[in-house]
């Protein structure tokens, strides 16, 4: 530890420490301090990068925003000893801590503060060797008899790094939302200082010009806004453009995507910036996801794609919904572990100029898949994904929506059938079947009969060439819409207030929640299911449902033993009223098995077509064919 050093440059400054902004709620309070809750006294909050601890207290700084995620700077960048810099002032302690793999804490250093009203500046090296397999560094406050301010603390590296310039863009098809996230981007100088363009990709039928706040925004973000007005090619047309045109037409060494519907921690886009400019060798920089409406939790913290299933899951070892308002950084055992991801959500990632250049753009793909496709396809150029905790935002979680069985279900189907092709290998095939038939009699079971609708036609879709994908931007979400618009299960309703009460005995249906354990189990309430199925529904099944069942409880293996039933949506903003149907269960039934059996048999064949269509379906000059047209 050192005293009286000078201000750090900015181009040096790895992760700053920061405060809770003054418009977001109180439960984000402990992703910036840890607080013993015994204590009545608590920190005040002074700025965005000061802070005063009372007399008579402790505080640590071993919180996910300001707690430094040595083990990936160890990984994967050229900086080998983190400086903790920052001033105070007032008397008390401070010490620095850091964590094993394990979460095991060891203090690494300390000292007494009693700088009475004069600021002094305080230094602490700690060097990254230990942090190959995890481990955070943070340090505490404590105080006894007087207060002690702390400010402009951060985490610094001695290693000349290069200044770089980034181009953060957004698709919009909620302009209000993306009003507020431009808002925040623009409320720190020091942010805007390393953004040379901030792009809306404008999409939707509000135009954003239009939208209440979007003055303020444009005041804030000055002559760095330029906003895009183009027809709704979904996420990969959004941010193809944003990537096309940080490319094409900037000089900035860094394009950083963020989703328009979410709460922006703007410290975040600085450390993605810095992690960019730090990596030994180029990689794609991602965020976490916090939950929107639970903010103290982290959603996720890594993901992988599972090339041999063609999906994409929690990394091994990351934690998930992960709430710190129960157990803080310090005292967790999970979070400690470095996490290795192969891909990160497009909620908000960065990527450097060379990634993009090699890489080519995403697949025209509308929704889903293209930002997982896109991390495979990087890795294939030797450019891996880290998802780097302390930058993150926060997005309504996946779990409260309902793209598994709405529309969203064609461009899961149909897509990760063009990832699998890409980048799983051929056998991939026979659980991609496997599973499909599966999903489909679990939809049938359950009533859900648009769900398999729409799922057929994203495999005949599919099979039909990769020829039509940059059309398809266009066309495929009104055409399946249209599909959806004739099954009664895809309608929302209000509430099931609409309806007679139901006639089923709750008794009955809460035994039938019990879901089957082990095969034979699973086998005969499939069965009795199928059976059931392929009977007439009772008379009066039609008109009155025979339960009001809750998102959560929406199984097969309840569903499939009923006639009708109204099911909440996950979001608990409707209910869809779901009648069983004899005749559409057979013919979906029997359409999906011959399907799968077509798609099994010219699989080799789709995989070569997808595969020697993927450098024309990714170009640039492709894109901007598309982009040109009105």
């Amino acid at each position: 530890m050192r005293t009286g050093q000078r201000p750090v440059a900015a181009e040096q400054v790895l992760q700053r420490i920061v405060l809770p902004r003054d418009e977001d709620p109180l439960d984000v309070r402990v992703l910036y301090l840890d607080e013993p809750q015994a204590l009545s006294t608590t920190a005040t909050v002074l700025s965005r990068r000061a802070v005063q601890v009372p007399a008579h207290s402790k505080v640590s700084f071993a919180s996910y925003f300001n707690a430094f995620p040595a083990s990936y700077w160890k990984r994967w960048t050229e900086v080998d000893e983190v400086v903790l810099r920052m001033t105070v002032r007032g008397a008390g302690r401070i010490d620095v801590y850091r964590s094993k793999p394990n979460g095991d804490s060891v203090h690494l250093q300390g000292t007494p503060v009693a700088s009475g009203d004069s600021w002094t500046s305080l230094e602490f090296r700690v060097a990254l060797r230990p942090f190959e397999d995890g481990g955070w560094i943070w340090f505490d406050v404590f105080t006894n008899d007087s207060a002690l301010e702390v400010d402009e603390a951060a985490w610094t590296t001695d290693v000349p790094l290069p200044r770089q310039q980034v181009v953060v863009g957004t698709t919009t098809m909620r302009p209000h939302d993306c009003v507020i996230a431009l808002q925040t981007l623009g409320e720190d100088q020091q942010v805007l200082d390393v953004v040379e363009r901030v792009i809306v990709a404008d999409q939707g039928a509000q135009k954003i010009r239009d939208t209440e706040g979007f003055d303020e925004a444009a005041r804030r973000l000055g002559d760095k806004l330029q906003v895009i007005e183009q027809a709704n090619l979904g996420g990969s047309g959004g941010f193809g453009r944003i990537m096309y045109e940080g490319v094409h037409n900037s000089d900035a060494a860094q394009v950083l995507l963020l989703d328009d519907d979410i709460a922006l921690e703007p410290d975040s886009v600085l450390r993605a910036n810095a992690f960019a400019r730090a990596a030994a060798q180029p990689v794609i920089v991602g965020g976490h996801m916090l939950n929107l409406q639970a903010r103290s939790r982290l959603h996720t913290m890594g993901e992988v794609v599972d090339l041999g299933a063609a999906v994409w899951r929690a990394a091994p070892g990351a934690v998930t919904d992960f709430d710190f308002a129960k157990t803080s950084l310090r005292k967790s055992t999970k979070l400690h572990q470095r996490i290795h991801s192969t891909y990160n959500g497009w909620w908000m990632c960065l990527f450097p100029r060379e990634v993009i250049e090699t890489t080519g753009l995403p697949l025209p793909l509308f929704i889903k898949h293209d930002d997982s496709e896109y991390s495979l396809r990087a890795a294939e150029h030797g450019f891996p994904t880290v998802s780097l905790p302390g930058a993150a935002i926060w997005h309504m979680p996946w779990t409260d929506k309902n793209d598994a069985t709405d529309w969203t279900a064609y461009f899961h189907t149909r897509n990760r059938l063009i990832l699998a092709a890409l980048h799983s290998p051929e056998s991939v095939s026979t659980n991609i079947v496997k599973q499909g038939v599966k999903l489909t009699l679990r939809h049938l079971l359950s009533m859900e009969y648009s769900t398999v609708a729409v799922q057929l036609r994203a495999l005949e879709d599919f099979m039909s060439g990769p020829e039509g994908l940059f059309d398809s931007l266009r066309t495929a979400l009104p055409e399946v819409r249209e599909l959806r618009a004739h099954y009664e299960d895809a309608q929302t309703l209000p509430s099931a207030r609409e309806f007679p009460p139901p006639t089923a005995d709750p008794i009955m249906a809460e035994g039938l929640l019990q879901p089957p354990v082990n095969p034979a189990v699973i086998a005969a309430r499939a069965s009795k299911a199928l059976l059931h199925n392929l009977k007439d529904p009772a008379a009066d099944a039609s008109r009155r449902p025979q339960l009001n069942v809750p998102a959560a409880s929406a199984r097969w293996f309840l569903l499939g033993s009923l006639d009708s039933a109204t099911v909440s949506h996950p979001d608990g903003s409707g209910v869809a009223f779901r009648r069983r149907d004899p005749e559409e269960f057979r013919r979906l039934g029997l359409q999906a098995l011959a399907t799968y059996r077509k798609l099994a048999k010219e699989w080799p064949k789709l995989r070569e077509a997808y595969r020697a269509a993927l450098p024309e379906l990714t170009s640039p000059e492709s894109w901007k064919q598309v982009f040109d047209q009105k």
